[in-house]
């Protein structure tokens, strides 16, 4: 699904699978059964239905069986004649009128021929458009050439939330869980989602409607293992989700527990400086589990006391602590625990997002910023190779997805990644940031005086001030023999 939007007419596009099954013919696979599924969610929620069909094929059965399909779901339908790359082809687009529908539209979308026509056959059957309405949101060229003062201005385009995570965790479950409705394919085959498909999904909490854009994503595997060229484009895919989306959700196992494939995808989050709300999955799975070690657990505390002996982790404070030890680089990323099937902790979820989308809309003033800061360099210096010492001018706060500060210092080499962590951890005391990365960009004052040194390894003297070119003579040493130029006056002859 996409939102899309022409002369002014927004509307909801919904892409299909194709139907691949005759009258009385049955799924081979449960994939193939659950897209036939989705073909009929789409026709009970669509106003208007765009048949395509190949033009250079003619009218093949399967046309003549999806045509009947339509026809009984009483829907406006407009047969695309698709390929139609020629004038040849667009005159054979006649033959589909056995398909019994009045407008018959060539077009060829690998050239784009023919698709203002289709368009403006579409528009009529489409609900008029409402007066009131939020502004439109910019393009994401257009948000990152925006300069410092727009960057700090909250967006203008609904939450984007991106499901990442190994291939068969929930991903797609999760979404139809959110939604209340099969909006995706779900099977128990691991890689049944190829592509990222965006799902709108729309909230009201406390009579506040609140809109998202939940992105489902194919499972990324260790690329030794991706074997063909459409598992390939589907983990790119996934990666352009990750960098386009405003908040990711990472889904793990909570059956497998946290494995390196995990991590991985977990790096690309933090390369990516993406927000992250880590989700553990399937929890229903081993609440059962989980329940006998907290009955044993809370049974030896009565009996052997607490006193000098470590707690096993038995609550899920003590499981999400474990998640962050695993995953130590998103340790300032909430941690729920759910389950897609039962819809346990759902509401938690949805919860957490609002929270972290409220942290990465905070502006920090100013001058809090800097005393903040002030106050964290004064407390630990950086490690100087060269023993220098980081002196700290200025700060401020230049964009807000992520959360970026430009810190004005007398030297930029002193800060390391660590020494950045350090600071990111300071401003995370002060102002929270759950969730989101923290970026600290130091900058150099430059230098209006360049420091001359003289080396006093160098050979020879000081130059000449008289500016004849010739070096003058070394201490302690007699000039070359010449003529005197003493003025002293000679003896008297007698």
């Amino acid at each position: 699904m996409a939102e899309a939007e022409w002369l002014g007419r927004p509307f909801l596009l919904m892409d299909t699978g194709g139907i691949g099954l005759l009258r009385g013919e049955r799924a081979e696979d449960v994939i193939t059964a659950a897209a036939f599924d989705q073909v009929q969610l789409a026709l009970e929620s669509a106003q208007v239905v765009l048949l395509v069909v190949n033009v250079q094929e003619g009218v093949v059965p399967l046309d003549l069986e999806v045509a009947r399909r339509l026809r009984g779901a009483g829907k406006p339908v407009l047969v695309v004649a698709n390929k139609a790359d020629n004038e040849s082809a667009a005159e054979a687009s006649g033959d589909f009128a056995r398909l019994g529908f009045e407008t018959v539209l060539p077009v060829s979308a690998i050239h784009g021929r023919g698709i203002e026509d289709l368009l403006a056959a579409v528009m009529p059957h489409l609900p008029a458009v409402p007066t009131a309405g939020e502004p439109d949101p910019l393009p994401d060229a257009a948000v990152e050439s925006v300069p410092a003062k727009e960057s700090l201005q909250p967006r203008k385009h609904p939450l984007r939330l991106a499901i990442v995570g190994r291939p068969n965790v929930g991903k797609s479950s999760l979404i139809n869980a959110l939604t209340g409705s099969q909006r995706v394919i779900v099977t128990p085959v691991p890689g049944t989602t190829r592509d990222a498909v965006d799902v709108p999904f729309e909230v009201v909490t406390e009579g506040r409607r609140e809109s998202y854009v939940l992105i489902d994503t194919a499972g990324l595997r260790k690329a030794r293992r991706v074997s063909d060229t459409v598992e390939y484009f589907s983990a790119e895919r996934t990666r352009d989700a990750i960098e386009r989306a405003d908040i990711v959700v990472l889904v793990v196992d909570a059956e497998t527990n946290i494995v390196e494939q995990d991590k991985k995808i977990a790096d690309l989050i933090t390369a990516s400086r993406r927000a992250c709300i880590i989700v553990v999955n399937k929890w229903d799975l081993v609440s059962e589990a989980v329940k006998d070690a907290q009955d044993r657990e809370f049974a030896r505390r009565r009996r052997q006391g607490t006193y000098g002996r470590p707690h096993r982790q038995v609550t899920l404070g003590d499981f999400g602590e474990w998640v962050h030890e695993k995953l130590f680089f998103l340790d300032y990323a909430p941690v729920i625990f759910t389950s897609a099937r039962e819809g346990f902790q759902l509401d938690r979820l949805l919860e957490a997002v609002r929270f972290v989308a409220a942290q990465l809309d905070q502006k920090v003033p100013t001058a809090v910023l800097n005393r903040t800061l002030g106050d964290a360099i004064t407390r630990r210096q950086p490690v100087s190779p060269l023993g220098h010492r980081l002196k700290f001018f200025y700060a401020t706060q230049v964009r807000l997805a992520p959360p970026t500060f430009l810190a004005f210092v007398n030297r930029d080499e002193a800060f390391s990644p660590a020494y950045e962590k350090y600071l990111a951890g300071e401003l995370r005391k002060a102002f929270g940031y759950e969730g989101c990365p923290i970026v600290i960009v130091p900058r150099a004052r430059p230098k209006t005086i360049e420091t001359i040194r003289r080396d006093r390894r160098a050979a020879g003297s000081r130059p000449d001030v008289r500016g004849s070119g010739r070096r003058a003579a070394p201490r302690g040493k007699r000039r070359a023999a010449g003529p005197s130029r003493s003025r002293t006056r000679p003896r008297n002859r007698r």
